[in-house]
């Protein structure tokens, strides 16, 4: 129902995406408003065939959706299930004097807005109503101060929705036809996934370098605290000691100069410094200053939140949306790190209020944004209203809480004092036996006035980063104080391949190059996520080798679209038409058709010639004869014909020589387990799609079929028994008892009721049958000991429905207490797979996930992006039972 507030005065409909953005703008309205929402977008472009309408189905470029013959004009149909919505908001219109369009105020809100007034083609007044936070006093001013649509925005935003269309639709059958079916390209998603294979190619090229060096700890030999600290070797007789910036991703040193210590070296180094006395030689002494972190922007909130709360891109973006559409926060898609008058007021009041004038600047602070291109000109992310609701003050819970806090603490820190101690750099020297002149370096740091840093401390993707309040102190030490080794280690490293992506810093990687808009980067990152182009372990993104042979197709026949500098400049393009810069048509055409300095998609796709499809999806493993290839059904190895699967949550950098090895040395084709000695019938065990079986081999037929009669159809034809191994068996240890045993059933019992009985294996588990009636068994075991009696008495007990239908199994493992629900998670078995749990939560484990390495983190983050998701819908149910007249 949309929320009504009165007639007096006249009726004026305002328009909203969400129902509850309708709610809760309509408690703010006073009488004469109705409120209603359009659930997101009413129209796009047809998304199959059955949404043309007819009479555009034999125009040429109908499939795509847009005219590309005449000025690229796109087709919009009302998409099928906002139909019934559109109707209602029609029916309102008929009874409004005025329409109030109050869609989002960035270029997607915009573009609803228009397709509103397109379809509704209101006679009544029309004003665009603006805002970026849902207070009464905001609201009451948008309403007060309209403005007209900003065609700008919208031609922005549809030349970006048709630039994806031709990408998407032109792109993607290549794919279908060359590597896999049902597969898909888009403008951004294909270049976020080619800087995830990059990573792993870099990864797999990557060869560690192993170095040794020295670490001393100091003694003053004083009665202080502390009196003691720790040193690492840096210098031999005037030379560096390397360490892992010195080696190149091949392995080598690339530092000239650098001395290399192996472990012999460094050993033989720490004997020749046995009983040496040291000198301090230097100590370096420099204040140190920290300044606040801006305010949120879309970004930066959505790496914070990663690293902090474990949630994902599409999480943070769906929590963050609901804490805006109900009053608690600004608007969440904002490159801005500005903050308004009111805001900064607020914020001073509020660290004064908590902390202390002592902590708060005499001036305002000020933040410019460094994002170029920055997208219409909002405020960052805060909380709401002229004063600050405290997390407490908000009455939330769970991840909208947490989030909340998040942004509170951030928005109130961005206004205070600076962070302010002291850095201290002391360097060491001794001599060996053997006359070599040593140096030790460490470093100290004090923070004397926390400042901003008592209210929020900002993460780091790479945990072994210290933080901005962490500190190290060192004794008291000045030039030529006398120091004993305490101990001397020798220490070895070994230099790493680089870090895989994280949703954090994938997103800070793209915004860093300027590819795609901050709103979408969610929305991206899910996409190559469901895809299968990318999976999680941990944390990080891990490409597939789907994403290998993706990336290869559209490396080499379609480099001009993947290439990030061809895509920021797009992005740059839209902007200039938002900006009124550029305009729409020609820049479509430029990209479609082609220009003198640039090949046009279209070109690209009619003139691609010969696209082997075995050499783009496969790649060799190194040092060796083997091959991995893409298949329709997955990745697998193939060596000189003979071919083993690969399991398809492997990493890339995994898949060594060793491990191809391994694969092949693995039983994956039909493993001989003996004949049958009833039927004669020869016994294998096999690993399939679905899982490891055991299977008879049945004798073909010798004879032709008599004259005169036909020949057997395929279906007419026995069937060989088959049967899944159960969850104690293996492929390498099953033996022909366990095999007869499994294909034994299904199990005759006897009769009840006239019915047979039976025993067998389903999809959810051993169960006994009764004709139609069935009931669960506790346990595989079970199917093979239980007898008629025992079933009898099981369907004599009333049958139990979901999660009670067989005794509750114990966990598979306990994890840590969940951060949100405060509960301890666990991750237990479920029909469809595992799944972690905190009791009020399920989520299954996702591909990568392995039930022996997750992490509490990682699920509390699947968890945490469950709940974001809400509860399933439920299925609707439609009585047959119907009315008589």
């Amino acid at each position: 129902m949309p929320a009504k507030n009165g007639n007096v005065g006249g009726t004026r409909l305002v328009i909203v995406e969400s129902p509850s953005k309708a709610k809760t703008i309509a408690g703010y309205l006073g009488r004469g408003y109705v409120v209603e929402s359009s659930i997101g977008h009413i129209r796009d472009l047809p998304e199959k065939a059955d949404d043309i309408p007819e009479k555009y189905k034999g125009e040429s470029w109908a499939r795509l959706g847009v005219n590309v013959s005449h000025e690229f004009e796109p087709l919009y149909v009302v998409n099928p299930d906002k139909k019934a919505q559109v109707s209602k908001l029609k029916q309102l219109l008929k009874d409004a004097d005025e329409l109030y369009l109050a869609t989002d105020e960035d270029r997607e809100g915009e573009a609803i807005a228009w397709h509103l007034r397109e379809v509704l083609n209101p006679k009544v007044p029309v004003h665009r109503m603006v805002f970026h936070e849902i207070t009464p006093r905001a609201i009451l001013e948008a309403v007060a101060n309209p403005r007209a649509l900003n065609l700008r925005l919208v031609d922005a935003q549809e030349t970006r929705r048709i630039l994806d269309r031709l990408y998407g639709y032109e792109v993607s059958p290549v794919l279908w036809k060359k590597v896999k079916p049902r597969l898909s390209a888009g403008r951004v998603q294909s270049v976020a996934t080619r800087l995830v294979v990059e990573r792993e190619r870099e990864r797999l090229a990557f060869t560690s370098a192993s170095y040794w060096d020295l670490q001393a700890l100091f003694d003053t030999g004083r009665d202080e605290a502390p009196h003691e600290f720790t040193a690492a070797l840096t210098g031999v007789d005037g030379k560096r000691v390397a360490q892992g910036r010195d080696f190149a991703s091949n392995g080598t040193l690339k530092t000239a100069g650098a001395l290399h210590l192996d472990e012999e070296a460094a050993r033989a180094l720490a004997g020749r410094l046995a009983g040496t006395a040291y000198t301090v030689a230097s100590v370096e002494r420099k204040p140190y200053t920290r300044k606040p972190y801006a305010p949120f922007r879309t970004t930066t909130l959505q790496q914070e939140a990663s690293r902090k709360l474990g949630f994902s891109a599409k999480s943070t973006m769906q929590v963050a949306q609901r804490l805006y559409e109900n009053g608690f926060i600004t608007y969440m898609r904002t490159d801005s790190i500005t903050l308004s008058e009111t805001a900064v007021a607020a914020a001073r009041s509020q660290a004064i209020k908590l902390y202390g004038s002592a902590y708060v600047p005499d001036k305002p602070r000020v933040y410019t944004s460094k994002v170029k291109n920055a997208q219409e000109a909002h405020e960052a992310i805060r909380p709401s209203g002229e004063e600050f609701r405290t997390p407490g003050e908000t009455g939330l819970t769970g991840d909208m809480f947490r989030l909340y806090e998040l942004i509170w603490q951030r928005t109130v820190s961005s206004q205070m004092k600076d962070a302010v101690g002291e850095s201290i750099n002391v360097k060491v020297k001794g001599t060996s036996s053997s006359g070599e002149q040593v140096e030790f370096s460490a470093t100290g740091r004090t923070i004397t006035f926390h400042g901003f840093l008592k209210a929020y401390v900002e993460g780091a993707d790479d945990p072994a980063t210290d933080r901005d309040d962490s500190e190290k102190r060192l004794p008291t030490l000045t030039e030529g104080d006398r120091l004993t080794a305490a101990e001397l280690n020798v220490l070895a490293h070994a230099t790493k391949p680089p870090a895989r992506y994280t949703e954090a810093s994938l997103v800070k990687e793209l915004e860093d190059r300027e590819i795609g808009r901050p709103s979408t980067y969610a929305s991206i990152i899910g996409t190559i996520l469901d895809r299968g182009y990318v999976f999680k372990k941990g944390t990080a993104l891990v490409p597939s080798f789907l994403a290998f042979a993706v990336v290869n197709l559209l490396e080499q026949h379609f480099g001009h679209l993947v290439d990030y500098d061809f895509t920021a400049d797009m992005e740059k393009v839209l902007d200039d038409i938002a900006n009124d810069r550029a305009e729409r048509v020609p820049e479509l055409r430029r990209f479609y058709y082609g220009s003198d300095d640039d090949e046009g998609l279209k070109v690209l796709v009619t003139e691609l010639g010969e696209i082997d499809a075995k050499e783009i999806s496969s790649f060799p493993i190194r040092g060796t004869d083997i091959m991995i290839r893409v298949g329709r059904y997955g990745p697998y190895l193939d060596r000189d014909g003979a071919r083993v699967n690969v399991p398809e949550d492997l990493a890339p950098d995994e898949l060594t020589a060793q491990m191809a090895e391994e694969l092949f040395a693995r039983p994956s084709g039909a493993r001989e387990l003996g004949k049958d000695p009833v039927t004669g019938n020869l016994i294998v065990a096999k690993d399939g799609r679905y899982g490891p079986y055991v299977t008879e081999i049945l004798p073909e037929a010798e004879e032709p079929p008599a004259e005169g009669k036909k020949r057997t159809k395929k279906a007419d034809a026995p069937k060989p028994r088959t049967e899944s191994l159960l969850k104690t068996m293996t492929l390498d240890t099953v033996t022909l008892d366990d095999a007869l045993r499994l294909l034994s059933l299904p199990r005759n019992l006897g009769e009840l009721d006239g019915q047979a009985v039976t025993v067998q294996n389903g999809r959810f588990g051993p169960y006994v049958k009764k004709g139609t009636d069935s009931r669960s068994l506790a346990s595989e075991e079970e199917m093979f000991t239980v007898t008629l009696e025992q079933a009898k008495e099981l369907f004599a007990q009333p049958k139990a429905r979901g999660r009670g239908r067989a005794a509750a199994a114990p966990p598979l493992r306990e994890l840590g207490e969940d951060p949100v629900s405060k509960k301890p998670i666990v991750v237990k078995e479920g029909r469809f797979g595992p799944y972690v749990t905190d009791g009020e939560t399920n989520a299954s484990l996702r591909k990568g996930d392995e039930v022996e390495q997750i992490t509490t983190e990682r699920a509390a983050e699947l968890l945490a992006d469950r709940r974001a998701r809400g509860p399933a819908p439920k299925k609707r149910t439609t009585s047959r039972a119907k009315a008589k007249a």
